[in-house]
């Protein structure tokens, strides 16, 4: 069976973890399971290399949750666990033509750029703006669009502003239907854009950067194949043709995703800032 899914959970069932792989669950606003992967030895077989998956469960991403502060408090606050000292690249990575694939793009248009900010202030004067994180962002469009791989574009943008990590955000597929627009994952193990719908681009990770590179992401897309088998028990037909499908509210599912992803960096790089000021810069 060729398992379309980006999400860590989906791999690994935690009654029979492979030898080298911990499993832990906490709750919250969101169910979060944090899974750990020792080493690269089951990269071939499942797909996840070495690093940290965490998953937040929660209810459809599409709606507003009345507890929407506590659900952003608790993704800034897992964000933060990954995110070392210093100046940080965030990048939104999709296109921003495709709705399901527009997460990270429209994600970084909502993200708090600084960088050019700090190089303008006295950083011996006392100021609100001085107290934040020299941040980056940028949408660097797809293959298709630019004809360089989205790897080689940040490498150079890498080289000149030098951050001490990188915010990958990008839009994923996932396996479980029930996880489809309810479900965020971020990982230190980087990410090969694309992977979870067989079309992966060159991998963005630590190996290639030398620096620390943090994923996150919302699914957003299922193949017609996993809802057969989920809604039959059986193996779809050969002959029954395999597509994408994505809820038909995609367009405010990937709007308000967006959003929360956007609150939860916000406040993970800048803990000076309230959620009342993250919410008065949308």
């Amino acid at each position: 069976m060729d398992l379309r899914t980006d999400l860590a959970l989906e791999q690994f069932s935690a009654d029979d973890l492979p030898e080298g792989v911990t499993c832990r669950t906490r709750g919250g606003a969101f169910r979060v399971t944090e899974i750990t992967i020792a080493d690269d030895s089951l990269r071939p077989v499942m797909g996840k290399g070495k690093g940290r998956y965490i998953t937040l469960e929660g209810d459809d991403l599409s709606r507003f949750s009345d507890d929407y502060e506590e659900l952003a408090r608790e993704l800034a606050e897992e964000l933060r666990g990954f995110i070392p000292e210093g100046d940080v690249l965030v990048a939104g990575l999709g296109n921003m033509d495709i709705t399901p694939d527009a997460v990270g793009p429209m994600t970084v248009s909502r993200v708090l750029a600084t960088r050019h900010l700090q190089d303008e202030l006295d950083p011996h004067e006392e100021d609100f703006l001085t107290s934040l994180r020299k941040v980056s962002t940028v949408a660097p469009g797809v293959l298709g669009q630019t004809g360089v791989e989205t790897a080689e574009l940040l490498k150079g943008i890498c080289r000149e502003i030098e951050p001490a990590a990188i915010v990958a955000v990008d839009a994923l597929a996932c396996s479980d239907i029930s996880r489809l627009g309810t479900t965020i994952q971020i990982s230190d193990a980087g990410i090969s854009p694309g992977s979870g719908v067989s079309n992966a681009r060159k991998e963005l990770s630590s190996a290639l950067y030398g620096i620390p590179v943090i994923a996150v992401g919302v699914p957003t897309v299922v193949d017609m194949h996993t809802i057969v088998r989920s809604s039959t028990g059986e193996e779809p037909s050969p002959d029954l043709p395999n597509m994408l499908v994505t809820p038909r509210d995609i367009d405010r599912l990937t709007e308000r995703a967006s959003q929360l992803l956007a609150f939860g960096i916000d406040l993970a790089l800048h803990p000076a800032l309230t959620f009342d000021d993250v919410r008065g810069l949308f």
